[in-house]
């Protein structure tokens, strides 16, 4: 299947909306062992969005966020944290704009296999303007033989911004990048770049991986289709053979090639995945240390603080606390 097999209906023109356009209702996909990480960064994007909307006047928020699956009730990421969800089948089809997500992680493989989300599917993806499946999420539209739908101005637009780079149409873009590009057609530059900058704060990661972001030419589709896979799979165990067939590669091959093209082993390219989330989390929440290390992937809080003092030359509370965030250990 094609990276991109559809776009949206309608022109440049009637896919920008104006600030006084309807509710639209964003469904997110979910099921047992989803990864947590980019599902979390969507609904903050909207989150933010609404309480822009609210607080300049517009008297209503833009986006309703559904978390769905298929039987409804409480479900458990990979990492571990549960949320609770409403049954596909009693979701209701509105007649306002539908936005359809589908979340990725170690679960996809089974959730393939369950008939009532397979058939939610085939019926809802007609009704849904943009249907964007996140990593492993692109298998459950693969069993249900549906195509991925993405927004057409995340391709070849000159005025996009950093946040959301063009890319060709044989590159999918990233969650992050649809969602916010929803949120400027909807509500203008000015709203988006703050809900970005809130959202991504680029001083809180000490690593820099941009160059599996940005498309360095040096680096092949292949080997950057597993460093991203890398990168979202932070929250649980990963085998280097589970990456190479991401790469569509043997193991031996797939580590040759991401040691030449990234510059360093895809183990040191997930540690530092892993440091950099876990120091967004230090940052950004009160959770206990230990509690944040299990949900970047890292056994302990004791091995936290072993890499930071080996990497960073300090310790995740002294980290926590000179970006200004107080301490709930």
């Amino acid at each position: 299947m094609e990276l991109v097999d559809a776009l949206p209906r309608g022109s440049r023109q009637s896919a920008v909306r104006t600030q006084t356009g309807g509710i639209t209702r964003v469904d997110i996909a979910l099921f047992n062992g989803f990864a947590l990480p980019k599902v979390a960064a969507i609904i903050e994007i909207f989150q933010k969005a609404n309480a822009l909307s609210v607080s300049r006047q517009s008297s209503r928020a833009r986006y309703d966020v559904s978390l769905l699956s298929a039987a409804g009730g409480r479900i458990a990421s990979s990492s571990s944290v549960f949320v609770w969800t409403e049954s596909v089948e009693t979701h209701d089809v509105t007649g306002d704009r539908h936005l359809l997500f589908i979340a990725g992680g170690a679960g996809a493989p089974h959730a393939c296999r369950d008939e009532r989300l397979g058939n939610w599917l085939r019926r809802r993806h007609p009704l849904s303007e943009i249907v964007h499946p996140i990593a492993e999420g692109r298998l459950l539209l693969e069993a249900a033989r549906l195509p991925s739908r993405y927004s057409p101005l995340l391709h070849g637009d000159n005025d996009a911004r950093d946040y959301y780079k063009a890319r060709p149409l044989s590159e999918a873009p990233t969650e992050v990048a649809t969602a916010l590009r929803i949120v400027e057609e909807d509500m203008g530059p000015d709203v988006v770049r703050h809900v970005a900058e809130s959202v991504a704060p680029q001083q809180n990661v000490p690593f820099d991986t941009s160059f599996s972001r940005g498309g360095a030419p040096q680096v092949s589709e292949q080997i950057m289709a597993s460093a991203r896979w890398l990168e979202s799979n932070v929250d649980r165990p990963v085998s280097i053979d589970a990456a190479a067939q991401v790469a569509a590669m043997s193991e031996r091959n797939f580590l040759r090639r991401f040691k030449s093209e990234i510059g360093m082993t895809p183990s040191d390219y997930l540690l530092r995945a892993r440091l950099n989330m876990s120091c967004r989390m230090l940052v950004e929440s009160r959770l206990p240390v230990d509690k944040i290390a299990r949900r970047c992937g890292i056994g302990s809080g004791g091995q936290l603080a072993k890499l930071f003092r080996k990497y960073l030359a300090t310790t995740p509370t002294d980290y926590r606390m000179g970006k200004g965030v107080p301490s709930a250990e």
